[in-house]
């Protein structure tokens, strides 16, 4: 539901000069310093007078007895909504982030690098998850004896993302028993997802055993070794920037709480999923994200989901404190979502 926000003209003026003011300072703003800033020169009277009613409606804060305003939750998402969405990164930005992204050549690259670009460009948390689908089913398999008891496992999934394993097994395999391997691996599986593979194989075991003897004794022993082993990169998550969060925040205990958070790979995962809708098209922006992570009260999700072309593989986003440059970061994470589209789009991912 849209905020309703201040009513009068001045009010509204005055609220987002607070805003911008705090977010530009992170000082309590007074109304002197308002008074000074005003085009329009209204008194310091009229400017208090005006905070008072702001604060009673619930959009300022008093930290201390003596000291200015600071905004609230409330007003962060007034402003918000104000924001016009028409801004555009500087054409340095968007070179920045074309060069960074040059050459990328599938989406789990794309994803670390998106995590590390918005990191900066935001000074906040730049997070990025994989999503689960068809991108992530099996491409190929391919395995190498490296020596005896010992065989490199390589998964190629069909985004892209490769993954290698050096598995030491019971048996001692012919190079020729694992090409076969691989070859039934690949013949029957191509675009299954792995957790169906190990499903499927499973249940030929216990049905064909007799016909498929050799074969899947071959093949039960390279899963059991790990080749077909759960995946972590069904939805790998890639999170840099926690040390920006550090300088500013006075909270130091429920700082510690919100960076074990983030360690937590699982809950960026369910926090993205509770906020990050597959189904927009735009940037979402989330002011307090108590509900999903109660210690994060006081900060901000700025994510938008990542497409290349109707499919969504994964999701991006900025985590920072609610004062934070609203505007440029919301510009960074919605240039870099299409950006994803188009480069992968072209490389027919």
């Amino acid at each position: 539901m849209a905020q309703v926000g201040p009513s009068g003209k001045r009010e509204r003026e005055i609220l987002t000069a607070i805003v911008e003011t705090f977010i530009a300072t992170g000082e309590p703003v007074g109304s002197r310093t308002l008074s000074r800033a005003s085009k329009e020169r209204i008194s310091p009277a009229t400017i208090r007078n005006v905070m008072a009613d702001l604060a009673d409606a619930g959009y300022l804060e008093q930290p201390h007895t003596s000291a200015g305003r600071v905004p609230s939750a409330q007003a962060y998402r007034y402003y918000v909504e104000q924001l016009t969405g028409h801004a555009h990164l500087s054409q340095a930005d968007e070179g920045a982030i074309q060069q960074y992204f040059h050459g990328v050549g599938d989406v789990q690259e794309f994803m670390e690098r998106t995590s590390h670009v918005l990191s900066l460009l935001s000074s906040g948390v730049g997070v990025a998850v994989t999503a689960t689908g068809p991108r992530n089913a099996l491409d190929h398999v391919y395995f190498s004896r490296l020596a005896a008891n010992k065989v490199l496992a390589v998964v190629v999934a069909r985004s892209g993302l490769v993954r290698d394993r050096v598995l030491r097994t019971a048996c001692d395999f012919s190079q020729l028993e694992l090409e076969t391997a691989a070859r039934y691996i690949n013949e029957n599986f191509r675009g299954w997802t792995i957790d169906a593979v190990r499903a499927e194989i499973d249940r030929r075991l216990q049905s064909e055993r007799s016909e498929y003897d050799r074969l899947m004794q071959s093949i039960e022993e390279l899963q059991r070794s790990g080749a077909l082993g759960p995946e972590p990169a069904a939805q790998a998550v890639f999170v840099e920037g926690v040390a920006n969060l550090v300088a500013g925040e006075e909270d130091k205990e429920r700082l510690r709480e919100l960076l074990r958070t983030l360690e937590e790979k699982e809950r960026v995962v369910e926090l993205l999923a509770a906020y990050v809708d597959a189904r927009q098209e735009a940037v979402r922006v989330v002011i307090g994200l108590e509900e999903a992570v109660p210690q994060m009260r006081n900060f901000v999700l700025i994510g938008a989901p990542a497409h290349v072309g109707d499919e969504v593989v994964g999701s991006l986003a900025v985590i920072g404190p609610t004062r934070m440059d609203y505007e440029h970061s919301i510009t960074a994470v919605s240039y870099i979502a299409q950006l994803f589209d188009k480069i992968l789009n072209e490389k027919e991912y």
